[in-house]
């Protein structure tokens, strides 16, 4: 029997089993039957179809600046450098990378989250649509870049020590459990244990001055496994603000300038 014939036949069975002590007629029963079958197959689709999109979640707009505090040119970045700014919240690192190339949009069901929610991606943004940005945060063990360490980061080429010797090439590679992520395809899995994409976070391009602004994330969050993991790391490190969410602007920097020991694997 058939997945779909065998759960139809189980609802028609539950609802004659209701209607049996009712003393209905076997035609009004039957007929209360499919209506009771029809109702729960509706609330099963509703169910997924909720459960089937992962849209965007916005956060305030907050203007990347540059370290100087003035707005950061787009133009400025160079090509397959790591830098780092924090989004939604102080405590949260980005990723920003200008991959040199235009970077295409991702229809629906390319990118899922480990709970299995699809989402679509708009690709890069800029003059050359090559700008992206991610969460820097691995989906894995929550591994993120810190001022002091980080093992986790853009790779150009391949990894030095890469497990397989196909290992992909132009990646987020983290160091702690080798997984990569392809910034190419909205952060997409390449290999390793991680379940879902890293979170995307969507920019803002604005021509006409050439700056920058984070306005939303995209995909699997994992703020809250986050701050419970690191709660007293991050208390160290950023004090009471670290859930705070980022006001108005972030400042950008280089990860080399940011971290005094990126950790290459």
């Amino acid at each position: 029997m058939r997945l779909m014939d065998r759960r139809h036949f189980l609802e028609t069975c539950s609802a004659h089993a209701a209607c049996a002590p009712t003393g209905l007629s076997a035609s009004a029963c039957s007929s209360a039957a499919r209506g009771i079958a029809s109702l729960a197959s509706l609330a099963s689709l509703s169910t997924h179809a909720l459960a089937a999109d992962a849209l965007p979640k916005n956060y305030g707009r907050v203007l990347l600046t540059d370290e100087r505090g003035d707005p950061l040119k787009a133009r400025s970045l160079k090509p397959q450098v790591n830098y780092i700014f924090h989004y939604p919240f102080e405590a949260t690192p980005v990723f920003l990378l200008d991959l040199g190339k235009a970077v295409p949009a991702l229809k629906k069901d390319t990118l899922r989250t480990e709970a299995g929610d699809a989402y679509a991606w708009p690709g890069g943004v800029g003059k050359a649509r090559s700008l992206v940005a991610f969460s820097a945060i691995c989906a894995h063990q929550l591994v993120y870049p810190t001022q002091q360490l980080s093992f986790i980061s853009f790779r150009k080429g391949k990894p030095v020590q890469a497990k397989t010797p196909d290992a992909g090439a132009d990646l987020i590679h983290c160091c702690a459990d080798h997984s990569q992520y392809d910034p190419a395809q909205g952060a997409k899995v390449m290999s390793g244990p991680a379940k879902q994409p890293l979170c995307a976070v969507l920019l803002d391009h604005n021509a006409k001055d050439d700056t920058l602004t984070a306005y939303a994330t995209l995909g699997g969050e994992l703020f809250d496994a986050f701050f419970k993991k690191y709660e007293a790391k991050l208390s160290i490190e950023v004090g009471s603000k670290a859930r705070q969410a980022v006001a108005q602007r972030s400042v950008v920097k280089e990860l080399e300038r940011y971290c005094k020991n990126p950790v290459k694997c």
